[in-house]
C-alpha cells in the first residue's frame, strides 16, 4: 500500500484534528475525523444502515480544499 499524506485540518493544532491521506494500491481514500453523535448517526441512519466495521465522522468544511487535493491525487493515479 502507499499511502499518500495529504493534509491535516489547517486550523489544527497538530493533535486530534481531521486528516485526509490517498490510498493509490487499494484506490482508496482514507478520512480521520471527529465522531459522529448519536443524532447526527440517526439522521445518516434515515438513508440505510451503517454496517459493522463502518463509520460517520465529521470533518470541517474548510477542509473542502484538502478534499479536492485528494481528489485530484486519486485522478493521478486511477487505474480506469
Amino acid at each position: 500500500m502507499t499511502l499518500h499524506f495529504i493534509a491535516k485540518d489547517p486550523e489544527t493544532n497538530g493533535d486530534h484534528c481531521p486528516t485526509v491521506w490517498f490510498d493509490d494500491e487499494a484506490q482508496e481514500f482514507v478520512v480521520q475525523g471527529w465522531d459522529a453523535d448519536e443524532a447526527l448517526r440517526a439522521r445518516c441512519l434515515e438513508a440505510g444502515p451503517i454496517p459493522p466495521g463502518e463509520s460517520v465522522v465529521r470533518i470541517p468544511a474548510r477542509m473542502a480544499d484538502v478534499l479536492r487535493e485528494a481528489l485530484d491525487a486519486a485522478d493521478r493515479t486511477a487505474v480506469r
